[in-house]
């Protein structure tokens, strides 16, 4: 499947919200309710072209056209595991001619979409590929939700549940990506629930504050991996601005203000903090916290030298967490076979590019 850079120029019409798009109508002259028709073609059946959108006069669209840009994202390469209800990773396409990348991620009863909020991303998480690459820019809110209508197109369906954890941090582009959030919980949109969306974060605590005041049932996922401050910032370098102890404290006064449960994912990388006395630190400094946590075994990324560790010690991390009462989980990665880590597609799209 292939697609060409897309034309930049007009504003996005997916980054407008229900009432900017009715204020637009109006400046045409034109009733309320064609707004309303609009965001059923946009949101109901994904529309890619003005043309699609009968019942609207021909001059409208035509005023439109000229006013607004349907344009948002576009597929331009695809991989699928193979079988039936497997995960797909597509490369698209943006507007200035670069790529960013989302996963569909079929479950039992749901499908999962995780998008991206930049291109690239500044953080350089040690077993990430999107920072590897560096940062080039934010994505505009049309943009992200541009990536959720995509997918809906080719899916056929608005997907169940969506996750922030594609490429870039999404609470470095908190703007664009709140806004995003609300356009796509419009419940005369796409109406995905708050609660079905998941802004993941690499530990930004402002981002946290901001976000906790939004009064957003979303939920919030936040990139652990380590359980000590030497390790998180040889992992996640943002660690030594945002460190573990003002991290947590930022988490705990969050869970509080909301109410809300907090994830903690925890990648288990053998021999680097997958031993026994690391579960049982992780057990302690999140014992405050109303949180669960999220283990995973590292799957294998180019750009990084470790492995998984073997599963009887990956089972008896998680039993040392269970026995201290933590919320703990065990999530094999999908998607190993298409590049699902952050940004390994779009890297290897780049490669084939200069060859």
């Amino acid at each position: 499947m292939s697609a060409s850079p897309l034309p930049l120029s007009l504003p996005l019409i997916h980054g407008l919200t229900h009432a900017q798009l009715t204020e637009i109508c109006r400046e045409l002259d034109q009733p309320a309710y064609r707004a309303r028709q609009i965001w059923k073609w946009l949101y109901h059946r994904f529309a890619a072209d003005w043309s699609e959108m009968k019942n609207l006069p021909l001059g409208l669209r035509q005023a439109l056209a000229h006013r607004l840009s349907l344009a948002s994202a576009a597929v331009t390469r695809s991989q699928s595991e193979a079988g039936v209800g497997t995960t797909t990773k597509w490369l698209i396409a943006l507007a200035d001619g670069d790529w960013v990348e989302e996963v569909l991620i079929p479950a039992r009863g749901r499908t999962t979409l995780c998008v991206s909020s930049q291109v690239g991303c500044k953080f350089n998480c040690a077993f990430c590929a999107s920072g590897k690459a560096g940062f080039r820019r934010n994505l505009e809110t049309g943009e992200i939700v541009g990536l959720v209508v995509v997918a809906a197109r080719n899916l056929g369906a608005i997907p169940s549940n969506l996750v922030f954890m594609g490429m870039g941090e999404p609470l470095d582009n908190y703007d664009a990506v709140l806004a995003a959030v609300r356009i796509i919980n419009d419940a005369e949109g796409l109406s995905l629930g708050a609660r079905r969306i998941t802004i993941s974060t690499c530990g930004i605590i402002p981002g946290i504050q901001r976000l906790a005041q939004e009064g957003l049932q979303v939920e919030l996922s936040i990139s652990l991996h380590a359980s000590d401050d030497a390790l998180r910032s040889r992992l996640l370098p943002v660690n030594r601005k945002y460190p573990l102890g003002d991290l947590l404290e930022a988490c705990r006064i969050y869970a509080e203000q909301t109410g809300r449960l907090i994830t903690f994912e925890y990648t288990l990388i053998q021999g680097v903090n997958d031993s026994p006395e690391q579960a049982r630190e992780l057990a302690r400094i999140l014992r405050p916290i109303h949180a669960r946590v999220n283990l995973i075994p590292l799957s294998t990324v180019a750009e990084f030298e470790g492995r998984a560790p073997p599963a009887p010690v990956v089972r008896e991390f998680l039993n040392i967490l269970e026995r201290a009462r933590i919320n703990a989980t065990l999530r094999i990665s999908k998607g190993g076979g298409v590049d699902a880590a952050c940004g390994q597609l779009r890297r290897r799209h780049e490669s084939d590019l200069k060859l």
